[in-house]
């Protein structure tokens, strides 16, 4: 079994987070965070985590404020939002793991939305590689056209609803996900097509130029049957990370053989022998597994990030 150590980080803000440190067996080959989806708890990537363990990897991981065990006493009316996990609560997770491990590669695993915060973090120059697992920051025109109308309702209209009745959205109630906090669930439901238009126009510049500092290397991975992670939305997180080293691929039945694909089934376990092996493979030495899988060089997405700098930088 891995040695595992449940620890508290106390984010710049003065909010506490709680999560789990665990340590590589043998000699550590570098540093891991790991980034849940919206509403799924850290828990759930525990078993992964200690894989990493096995193949040399210290791990951190750790649930956002308003999930699971940073989940505070009265969660109605709690203004934490989207853009808090990254502006503060991965920040502390990585300056936790650089000051851990300071010689180092420090990489980190994110699904979903836990694949696109990096960038709002001041500290994410220091990413070594992004491993980003179904990443994308849920605007419904992406979402794969055979299921659009029903997650639109879902997550665009209900979410929105429910959440203004309740002053928090009750997710583990309905069985959608975990509860999430008012900002969380009302930046989701009303998500544009820039992500930044979310933010006051003065603050807008600053969000894209941490984007720009990331020079990590990025491997995006999405499942051929993800609902949320199609095509068009993979591309249109990446674009944010300009001055990155990104690839893209579309993983399908046949480089999946065995266990769940779609959103979530990546971190099933049953990929423990396969997929997750291939993961690791990309964090310790950055070769891409999968080279037959390429999507288009999605670095060819970017202008729209550029002219958004030059008109801000004008405006």
């Amino acid at each position: 079994m891995s040695v595992k150590h449940a620890i508290e980080l106390t984010c710049t803000d003065g909010v506490r987070l709680g999560g789990h440190i665990w340590e590589a067996r043998g000699a550590c080959a570098g540093s891991v965070v790991v980034n849940p989806a919206t509403g799924v708890l850290a828990r759930y990537y525990h078993r992964y985590a200690e894989f990493l363990t096995e193949q040399g990897f210290d791990v951190l991981t750790y649930d956002y404020r308003g999930i699971g065990a940073s989940r505070p006493e009265k969660l109605r009316g709690c203004p934490y939002r989207w853009r808090d996990w990254g502006e503060f609560d991965f920040d502390v997770a990585v300056r936790m793991l650089r000051e851990r491990n300071p010689d180092k590669a420090l990489n980190v695993v994110g699904h979903s939305i836990g694949g696109f915060l990096p960038g709002l973090a001041e500290s994410a120059p220091a990413i070594d590689r992004l491993l980003a697992v179904g990443a994308q920051f849920a605007y419904w025109p992406d979402y794969a056209r055979h299921r659009r109308l029903g997650l639109f309702l879902k997550w665009h209209v209900a979410m929105p609803t429910i959440t203004g009745i309740c002053g928090f959205f009750p997710g583990r109630r309905l069985g959608l996900l975990e509860d999430l906090p008012a900002g969380v669930a009302n930046e989701w439901s009303f998500r544009r097509s820039r992500m930044e238009l979310s933010y006051p126009r003065h603050q807008r510049l600053d969000v894209l130029r941490r984007f720009a500092s990331v020079r990590a290397a990025i491997l995006s991975i999405a499942a051929d049957d993800d609902e949320y992670a199609t095509p068009s939305a993979v591309r249109r997180g990446l674009e944010y990370y300009c001055n990155a080293l990104k690839t893209a691929v579309r993983l399908g039945a046949s480089d999946l053989p065995v266990g769940p694909r779609g959103h979530f089934g990546l971190f099933h376990a049953s990929h423990q022998n396969g997929f997750w092996l291939d993961t690791a493979q990309w964090l310790r030495t950055g070769r891409n597994p999968w080279p037959s899988r390429l999507e288009p060089d999605p670095s060819r997405k970017a202008e729209p990030l550029v002219r958004a700098f030059l008109d801000l930088s004008r405006g």
